[in-house]
């Protein structure tokens, strides 16, 4: 294990440096204020600053390089691809690429789950997966209200940000947000309530004023809004309400899905099916831009044109989605990932059990955990963990839960190393509060 001198990091003293992006770019900049550096390569899970610092990458780009940093198998294939003139931008013509990724992706995910789905590229991200869902169920249904439940993170467009919790998120719309509902997620309430009751009581009741919904859309994890975990009874619960209501089953596996809990598909365990699903991030497997929404084919009732944009037939997200689906060929790569989580969580749990003076709890499943502390210790923690070489976020609405999202691929030694620098940055942020 490094001392804190080995790792304190070389300060930046090369061009480009930061005054470059404070004089140039929007102040609507967030994670380089996080990361104050300058970064110039990757690979696996590590990144590279033009001083020569490396840092271990338990941030993952928010999820979406599930398989790290310039996978090697993917970059070739990418590579050649180019080096063929390969179609680069289609909007929803046919190529080649697209071709082998439908292809594949019936046959390596959706037909070995049992799993019956049209895909529709919406555009790039995941808001425009969110966004077409919504205009789907309501066109499908003809009702107007969604239902969604609190710190709920859906996207950033105003359809997607009006199912979304964050106060400070809402706000920056600058108009009223309407035509939802919001529910307490599971565990929200307190004395162990169960808030699926509640929202039966509610959808169900015709004296709650409360009219029958569109649809109904849940993360099974909420990584941004704090890493709160859906039990599967609970899954299921919400699953028959929409049944019950005529409802939408919408699962937003933006964040928590491409296997970040283990299974490709984070509602798996539970056993409930969608109407719809939402991804994006780690759907291209390399980072490149690219969303999918999985509908249900019955309620593909879509006109030709009815809901488009310019970027979603990027082909050269379809080479790497791919080629990233050979992870997924058995299940060994779902029991690594699953086999790591648990390494993550028994350390965790051991971090915690330094502090007993603090309130420190553990969430999540598979590789998107979180370790929840007192209010405002777990920023600088994460600020004392980039001064010694580790990229990790925070999350919650007041920013208390430290989220460790590292790439599935990344080694149970790296994983054990950045640890250890999260457990002495928690150990120095905690000694510096007591004697200061």
């Amino acid at each position: 294990m490094l001392s804190t001198e080995e790792r304190t990091l070389k300060p930046m003293r090369n061009t480009p440096s930061l005054s470059i992006f404070e004089d140039l770019e929007s102040n609507v900049r967030s994670y380089i204020r996080s990361f104050p550096t300058v970064f110039r390569k990757a690979s696996e899970s590590r990144l590279e600053d033009v001083n020569g610092n490396e840092y271990i990458d338990f941030f993952a780009g928010a999820g979406a390089l599930n398989y790290g940093h310039n996978p090697a198998a993917m970059k070739r294939k990418l590579l050649d691809y180019i080096a063929q003139d390969g179609i680069t931008h289609s909007l929803d013509m046919g190529t080649t690429a697209k071709a082998a990724f439908l292809e594949r992706f019936q046959a390596v995910i959706l037909a070995k789950r049992k799993l019956f789905y049209k895909v529709m590229f919406p555009g790039p991200t995941g808001t425009n997966a969110v966004e077409s869902a919504l205009k789907l169920a309501r066109k499908v249904t003809g009702r107007t209200l969604v239902v969604s439940f609190t710190n709920a993170f859906h996207g950033m467009t105003l359809g997607s940000l009006a199912l979304t919790g964050n106060r400070f998120k809402r706000r920056g719309a600058g108009l009223p947000l309407g035509n939802t509902l919001v529910l307490p997620y599971d565990g929200y309430l307190p004395d162990g309530m169960d808030t699926a009751d509640y929202a039966e009581q509610v959808l169900l009741d015709g004296g709650s004023g409360v009219s029958r919904p569109a649809a109904i859309i849940l993360e099974t994890v909420q990584g941004e809004g704090g890493v709160n975990t859906a039990h599967w009874e609970w899954l299921r619960k919400i699953e028959n309400l929409c049944r019950r209501t005529g409802a939408v089953l919408i699962v937003d596996d933006v964040q928590a899905g491409c296997g970040r809990t283990g299974p490709f598909f984070s509602f798996e365990p539970a056993e409930i099916q969608p109407d719809i699903v939402c991804l994006s991030k780690s759907i291209s497997g390399y980072g490149l831009p690219m969303a999918l929404t999985l509908i249900r084919p019955d309620l593909d009732i879509w006109e030709p044109g009815e809901h488009n944009g310019t970027f979603r037939g990027h082909n050269l997200a379809f080479i790497t989605a791919t080629a990233a689906l050979n992870y997924w060929l058995d299940d060994a790569f779902q029991m690594a990932t699953l086999r790591k989580g648990e390494l993550v969580r028994l350390r965790l749990r051991q971090i915690a059990e330094q502090f007993p003076e603090l309130t420190v709890s553990l969430r999540g499943r598979g590789l998107l955990q979180g370790l929840v502390l007192p209010t405002g210790l777990a920023p600088r923690v994460a600020t004392k963990a980039f001064s010694q070489g580790l990229l990790i976020e925070t999350s919650g609405p007041q920013d208390g839960v430290l989220k460790i999202l590292p790439p599935l691929t990344t080694s149970e030694e790296t994983l054990q190393e950045g640890l250890d620098i999260l457990a002495s940055s928690l150990t120095e942020v905690v000694a510096a509060g007591a004697s200061a």
